[in-house]
């Protein structure tokens, strides 16, 4: 599947596919060899309480999330092999699949490839927190959900038309430790809280007052970090434009009145200005305005 972003002219040719499909094998194994090259170096995270539970304990505990939230599943992945260990009933629903295909499958083949390196960045062993220590005495279910999150895109089943059609998820890993019946052994696993991002702008919509998210640019204004909030105003995840041009978003006739507004930013050393609205481009094409 070439991204529409990769086609040339619209089309995508054979030869392109191939090269690009070649660039995510690549790069999928890369990552792949570096994070069992960290799991070795980092077998035990320092300083963390790490629990081992069976799938049965697994599914109890999550089932708290899985059953209030229909947007919700839950999926531990080996942090050894990459291979799913235990995965909700509901992510066959969400994902409008089988529960057939997440049998000793990778959990990586199910995610877009230009998310694989972001998957895989954000669940490192030495990064999660551990699954005992957020569900402590003094830790509410609350707070469990309120740890560092990623988005990927995730698939299950192709569409009509014969392509695979990926859903964009907000997902906070764990650190746990699982115990294999089939091996009789433990392993570690991270664990997924995988939730569905849906449009603002659709129900239940994010009030107008509530529509606020924040982003940081470099000095020549190159996207450096995107707030989640801008995730379901926007359409676009964090690593889809983190080290993008900022003016390539606007619209081409509010890309000057940028250009102004930085020159003042500079001048007055990022202290606050009068401005005028500008018509920033989401996802979908459209354009929405943005008082920043």
């Amino acid at each position: 599947h070439l991204p529409s972003e990769k086609r040339s002219k619209g089309k995508s040719s054979t030869l392109n596919t191939l090269k690009y499909a070649l660039r995510c094998v690549k790069q999928v194994k890369a990552n792949e060899e570096y994070y069992q090259m960290l799991m070795i170096n980092d077998s035990q995270p320092p300083g963390f309480d790490v629990s081992s539970y069976t799938i049965e304990e697994i599914n109890s505990i999550t089932s708290e999330y899985t059953l209030k939230n229909t947007d919700i599943f839950a999926v531990a992945v080996s942090l050894i092999t990459g291979k799913i260990v235990y995965i909700s009933d509901q992510a066959a629903s969400i994902l409008n699949c089988k529960r057939e295909v997440f049998h000793n499958a990778k959990f990586v083949e199910f995610l877009t490839p230009q998310d694989v390196s972001v998957f895989y960045s954000f669940t490192t062993p030495y990064r999660l927190p551990s699954w005992s220590m957020c569900t402590g005495a003094e830790s509410s279910p609350t707070e469990c959900m309120q740890e560092k999150s990623f988005f990927c895109r995730i698939s299950g089943s192709k569409g009509r038309d014969g392509e695979l059609h990926y859903l964009p998820f907000r997902m906070t890993p764990y650190l746990m430790k699982v115990q294999d019946a089939e091996l009789a052994e433990e392993q570690f696993c991270c664990l997924l809280l995988a939730e569905r991002v849906h449009s603002g702008y659709e129900a239940p919509r994010i009030p107008p007052d509530k529509r606020i998210f924040t982003t940081t640019h470099t000095p020549n204004c190159v996207f450096q970090d995107v707030d989640e909030r801008a995730v379901p105003l926007l359409g676009y995840l964090p690593q889809d434009l983190i080290g993008t041009p900022v003016l390539l978003n606007l619209h081409p006739s509010d890309r000057p009145l940028m250009l102004a507004v930085h020159r003042k930013i500079l001048q007055y050393a990022g202290q606050p200005f009068d401005h005028s609205s500008i018509r920033f481009c989401a996802k979908n094409g459209e354009f929405i305005t943005i008082d920043t």
